[in-house]
């Protein structure tokens, strides 16, 4: 899942600083990506669980 930045199995060239810091902020976004997906997700379950238990409320 985690990319290891600046390993030399990834190229027989050398990474300068620029290459380094722009693959590690396509990794960040990634990141950020993949947890406001997964936030959004859980944000969505709790509004579901307190919409129904605010019905059960209403009905009981």
């Amino acid at each position: 899942m985690f990319p290891f930045f600046g390993m030399p199995c990834w190229g027989t060239e050398p990474m300068n600083q620029r290459s380094y810091q722009e693959r590690k902020l396509r990794f960040m976004k990634w990141v950020r990506d993949d947890l406001e997906t997964r936030l959004a997700g859980v944000n969505a379950t709790i509004a579901t669980l307190e919409r129904q238990l605010s019905n059960e409320e209403t009905t009981v």
